[in-house]
């Protein structure tokens, strides 16, 4: 019999899609995708990115869904109830601990990110009543991150929305915005399309996105797909598990692992045809991209285009969005836990869940400024933090997921979550979560730790 989470149950497949979409979809489909698949062949990343999408993507995010709704627990308390209620080592809650952390760690840096954000959301919206025009992007960007005062203030904005959402529950929370927040990212990055294909510039964009060159596929054209097909789907941070113990039983998991995946591709995929054509249309160099092209670059073409200030403000709302509703889903993990193990109110579980990250987030506001010359392993603390919690703990967590789903938990189990595949399907996906995927992410962990 199946039975149901303590923290509450997604209402509908669709709400627990546009969380998981939410989850999945944040500031490195925006700001990243685009610029690895012009780097790195056009459409043939695409087409590669795509079947690391189908070898890895969808078997391990089905794994991590079906591992939660099995367990419907936090992360940690699934692992622990699957391992002991399966005679098997405990030591596999390890890969609870891992994506609790690493959750907490890419939260504290991605909360001061979001951030900044709302500081550029709240400059442009003064524009439009008078304020004083962002003259020198570059020199704007660089005074923000120069003051630990504005990157305090504006990291504890975002902690704070995050908190607020997450504090109020599965239904009253999370789901109630998801299903405000995802459309309105969708209706924000149409209307960002619509103004792109408006500059004639459209068919440019197409091409530097999707024309084929194969010539420009490399070794590490694969790399950065598989980086970026795991990384991008939110793997082995545990979060879609978390948001798996809250599916109702008779809902696939092929079907909204899947459709999360399509909708997480298709933001990308958009997201690019919205920048380029105006980065082509106001003469700007699209290479590069990341921070500097978002905050120094297009602020360029803003100060210039028609309707510019209005068109920066959905611009850097759609950022926000974006980053919010992914803040959402790593923060619900270790508030789970805490609920659960702590014997405390959600409310009161949230806050101090919160707390925490906001304090662990203070050493990446100030490794801007204050602490600007200090180095681990060789980085900025930002950067640390990052190689750490992403670059390691993630696809050491998605491996553990994939031997766990493949080797330890029973094939009863997991082939009464994945019914729907049918025989030859479930075959296929233990084949991939057994042998494909493991190989696949060992590869990207080993170039990480080597590169």
């Amino acid at each position: 019999m199946d039975t149901k989470s303590i923290h509450g149950m997604w209402s509908s497949r669709l709400a627990f899609i546009l969380a998981a979409s939410g989850s999945a979809v944040g500031l490195g489909n925006i700001w990243r995708f685009p610029y690895l698949a012009s780097d790195n062949g056009g459409g043939a990343f695409v087409l590669i990115y795509l079947g690391c999408i189908l070898l890895v993507g969808l078997p391990i995010m089905a794994a991590e869904i079906l591992m939660g709704r099995e367990g419907r627990m936090s992360p940690v308390n699934t692992l622990r109830k699957l391992t002991r209620e399966g005679g098997h080592s405990g030591g596999w809650t390890v890969i609870g601990w891992i994506g609790m952390l690493a959750a907490v760690a890419i939260l504290s840096f991605y909360s001061v990110v979001g951030g900044w954000t709302l500081h550029y959301v709240w400059l442009y919206v003064a524009q439009i009543f008078g304020g004083a025009p962002i003259s020198d992007p570059g020199a704007t960007f660089g005074a923000m991150l120069a003051s630990p005062t504005t990157l305090v203030f504006w990291h504890s904005m975002f902690m704070l929305v995050t908190v607020g959402v997450v504090a109020m529950g599965v239904e009253k929370g999370l789901e109630r915005a998801v299903k405000f927040l995802m459309p309105l990212l969708f209706l924000i990055l149409l209307g960002l399309l619509a103004y792109g294909i408006s500059t004639g510039k459209v068919g440019q964009a197409f091409e530097f996105l999707f024309k084929p060159d194969f010539s420009e596929v490399t070794g590490d054209t694969l790399l950065a797909a598989l980086g970026q097909a795991f990384f991008s789907l939110s793997l082995g941070m545990c979060g879609i598990m978390t948001y798996g113990a809250y599916l109702p039983r008779d809902i696939s998991i092929p079907r909204v692992a899947v459709t999360v995946a399509g909708m997480d591709t298709a933001v990308a995929l958009l997201a690019g045809l919205a920048i380029f054509p105006v980065l082509f249309a106001f003469g700007l160099d699209p290479a590069g991209g990341g921070p500097g092209l978002i905050f120094t670059s297009l602020p360029l073409a803003f100060n210039d285009m028609p309707f510019g200030i209005p068109y920066a403000v959905a611009f850097f709302g759609l950022l926000f969005v974006a980053a919010w509703t992914s803040s959402i889903s790593l923060l619900e993990p270790p508030t789970a836990f805490l609920v659960e193990m702590g014997k405390m109110s959600r409310k009161k579980s949230a806050i101090i869940a919160a707390l925490v990250i906001w304090a662990i987030g203070l050493v990446t506001a100030l490794g801007f400024n204050v602490w600007q010359n200090v180095r681990v392993f060789g980085r900025d603390l930002q950067g640390a933090i990052e190689f750490v919690a992403s670059d390691i703990m993630l696809p050491v967590g998605g491996l553990l997921i994939a031997l766990f789903a493949g080797y330890v938990l029973s094939q009863k189990i997991t082939r009464e979550q994945l019914s729907h595949l049918g025989g030859f399907g479930f075959q296929a996906w233990r084949f991939l979560i057994c042998i494909i995927a493991p190989v696949l992410v060992l590869i990207v962990l080993a170039a990480k730790l080597l590169g």
